[in-house]
């Protein structure tokens, strides 16, 4: 089969988990024998025009954005989504020339105006899978226009799209709840997780945690209020009082970390938490693999990648009982869950983690048999090549497929300021 997925991050460019499924995916239908290009953003290093490469049998397009000068930042992010999405479909034109999809396959809102008309013009259907969405970042509100705009953006390109893909039953709610879409026409397949690259030798892991000789808790993700960091720097006090050289790192870059280094010293923290920054795959890897626990502490999780990745390298898993997460970890059998937001909740479940190294390893053992049993990328390539045979079965309905004139272009724009995700729901 020959795919096209649209996708804003490819490595070397990785903001989150998205990147790193696309990755992922497109590899490993590779290695199931399909055909597979990738179209993304061009990194600073790409000369003007199209960079196009061969990474372990993917073809990467990578493209640069109309509008160049369009800054990449909240203020601007719509002006760099509607260059990057023009770029990207003019680049799709081009590809077609000698060379047509049987399938597109967007990723998230980022790349939806560019999948229709990359699918429209291929006359192949198209495929969105939904990593999060605007309303579950924010709990269920919509605090200002940039958010309302996204949102209007996601419940249009799910009327556009052939199928809909989601990364756990707890975005598939989601989506029904903020979208209508009917719950049997939005798919779950997880993310997986590459055992094989996240390999780390005994030598790396020792080297990681000559650094840290005491107990080490570690957070690896991005620095947003979502991902609950300022949870777990509120538990370490009590953390610490029972296991006194207890050492938190936190690897990783965002908008919040000011506010977080501000936390860590009110709670005069700053010989027991310390900021590593962005790391190169190889140190995290190693970081990762030689901690004592990996801790998850997300207020909204889609899926909970960094959960899956520590199981993968036998690590320990703490976890909030958010989102995703919850189908990942199993309590009391592959790790532990505590009450999202709770930092009273999380201490518990690490002090217990830290004080039974024999049960912590039992548990990550047992994690570590569900990522082969439910996690690896052959299963999961195999479940979503299943979505793309049925769409292309059914054919192209066409495009505004349930839409409703009256709704305007982008949704329902009254709703937008209730919480959607309560309102909706009951």
């Amino acid at each position: 089969m020959r795919i096209l997925h649209l996708s804003w991050e490819y490595p070397p460019i990785i903001y989150g988990g998205l990147g790193r499924h696309v990755h992922a995916i497109a590899e490993a239908q590779v290695a199931a024998g399909h055909e597979v290009v990738v179209l993304t953003q061009a990194t600073d290093a790409d000369h003007p025009g199209d960079a196009v490469e061969q990474v372990r049998g993917v073809r990467v397009v990578r493209v640069h954005r109309d509008a160049p000068y369009v800054p990449l930042d909240v203020e601007h992010l719509v002006g760099w989504i509607l260059g990057f999405n023009s770029a990207l479909s003019r680049a799709s034109l081009r590809l077609f020339r000698d060379w047509r999809p049987e399938v597109v396959h967007g990723h998230d809102w980022l790349v939806a105006h560019a999948l229709v008309l990359a699918a429209q013009a291929a006359d192949a259907p198209a495929v969105l899978t939904i990593h999060a969405t605007e309303a579950g970042r924010h709990q269920g509100w919509m605090p200002s226009e940039l958010s309302r705009t996204i949102h209007g953006v996601e419940w249009w390109a799910t009327r556009q799209v052939d199928a809909v893909i989601a990364c756990s039953q707890h975005m598939q709610r989601e989506i029904v709840t903020l979208f209508g879409v009917p719950a049997d026409a939005v798919t779950v397949i997880p993310n997986g997780v590459d055992r094989a690259a996240w390999k780390v030798s005994a030598a790396r892991r020792a080297r990681a945690r000559q650094a840290f000789p005491g107990p080490l808790i570690a957070f690896t993700g991005r620095l947003e209020w979502e991902k609950g960091v300022h949870t777990l720097i509120e538990a370490m006090p009590a953390i610490r009082r029972t296991v006194r050289d207890a050492h938190l790192v936190i690897a990783g870059r965002g908008s919040a970390r000011a506010d977080l280094l501000r936390q860590v010293r009110r709670k005069r923290l700053g010989k027991a938490v310390t900021f590593e920054g962005w790391l190169p795959e190889a140190d995290l890897h190693a970081l990762v693999a030689a901690a004592d626990v990996a801790v998850v502490p997300s207020i909204y999780e889609p899926f909970g990648i960094v959960a899956l990745e520590a199981a993968a390298v036998g690590t320990p898993v703490v976890a909030a009982d958010s989102g995703g997460l919850a189908e990942i970890v199993e309590d009391g059998r592959t790790g532990w869950l505590f009450a999202s937001g709770n930092p009273g909740d999380l201490a518990t479940c690490v002090i217990e983690a830290l004080a039974d190294p024999a049960a912590a390893r039992r548990r990550a053992r047992a994690g570590l048999r569900r990522v082969d049993e439910v996690f690896a990328w052959p299963r999961i390539s195999r479940l979503t090549d299943e979505v793309y045979q049925a769409a292309i079965r059914e054919g192209r309905p066409g495009s505004d497929r349930g839409h409703d004139p009256s709704m305007g272009a982008y949704g329902d724009g009254p709703a937008l300021h209730t919480n959607l995700l309560r309102d909706s729901a009951t």
